[in-house]
């Protein structure tokens, strides 16, 4: 990193734990944010006082110069777009913290325009390079039945991994067909669940489960192959592992499965408001980044079907 993190003033970091405070209690934001936004201002901090500067009497070019020096690395590699627009939109919410809370009159980030961050459209499955995944947990065993739920599951609501995780068994009811799903800042949203993962969801319960748990307390509905709560690295490895011998190692991330549910919604004519209330987004706009992929499905389907799309 070309600017490191130090040790800062004590007021400083008094107004940074103030702001870190707020964002917790009053927004409910998650700690690896809050974690990322402390070492964000330490390090602008750091650099402030390089320049016999502080919070209180940093100017735009202080904040501009920043977030250039960051981006040219000083002799290194500097830092990406993405990382760069991390660090601006910490500032940018600490210096309205500030001025709110009556600490400074001027926010110096009001004008500040940061490189723009490409979006990139995530990588989708076809449907039938969905069924071959969702077709590689074999057999009845315990684990087979976890795998088989969680995959069958994700794709069904389209769930970040870390709400897979921590689903707990009171959020799945499966009489009325719903999951309740705890996203980001601990908003809460009700996803349906289709009738072939809810038996598979019901296989689990029923015999997977409790093979796995036996006599312990376990308020998880994934559990590993202990009965305790399964990890994010635990998760990542199943989705590996059945990618991997469904051929689509090199197509699956993280959340290949969250992006394919939202893409084959709107391909099979759902509306873009209810997607967006089915994955938590807060804004309409992160959802349309699906609507590409969707019209991709549209123009396919033209040029293969239009006698005259393909002469000349």
């Amino acid at each position: 990193m070309a600017i490191a993190e130090r040790t800062v003033s004590g007021r400083f970091e008094e107004l940074v734990l103030d702001f870190l405070a707020h964002l917790e209690l009053e927004r409910g934001m998650a700690r690896n944010t809050l974690q990322s936004y402390r070492s964000d201002l330490l390090q602008f901090g750091a650099f402030l006082e390089r320049r016999g500067s502080g919070a209180e009497d940093a100017e735009p070019a202080d904040v501009s110069d920043f977030l250039t020096e960051l981006g040219r690395g000083n002799g290194g590699p500097g830092a990406t777009t993405s990382t760069i627009q991390r660090k601006a939109a910490a500032l940018r919410s600490f210096y309205r913290h500030l001025r709110r809370e009556g600490v400074r009159e001027s926010d110096p980030t009001a004008k500040l325009t940061p490189p723009r961050k490409s979006r990139k459209l995530p990588r989708v499955l076809g449907r039938a390079e969905v069924h071959r995944l969702l077709e590689q947990p074999k057999g009845t065993d315990a684990i087979a039945l976890r795998d088989r739920a969680l995959l069958e599951l994700m794709y069904a609501c389209g769930l970040r991994a870390s709400e897979t995780i921590d689903l707990e068994m009171n959020q799945v009811d499966l009489v009325d067909h719903v999951v309740l799903a705890r996203g980001k800042g601990s908003k809460e949203r009700l996803v349906p669940v289709g009738r072939t993962a809810a038996r598979a969801v019901a296989d689990y319960l029923r015999r997977g489960r409790p093979a796995l748990v036996g006599e312990r307390t376990e308020a998880h509905l994934f559990v590993n192959f202990r009965g305790g709560s399964l990890t994010r690295q635990g998760l990542y490895k199943i989705i590996g592992r059945h990618a991997k011998s469904a051929g689509l190692e090199d197509k699956m991330s993280p959340h290949t499965l969250r992006h394919t549910f939202a893409t084959h919604l709107l391909a099979g004519g759902c509306d873009l408001r209810s997607v967006q209330e089915m994955l938590g987004h807060a804004d309409v706009s992160t959802t349309q980044l699906y609507t590409h992929l969707s019209n991709q499905h549209i123009k396919d389907a033209y040029f293969r079907a239009h006698p005259r799309a393909r002469q000349g």
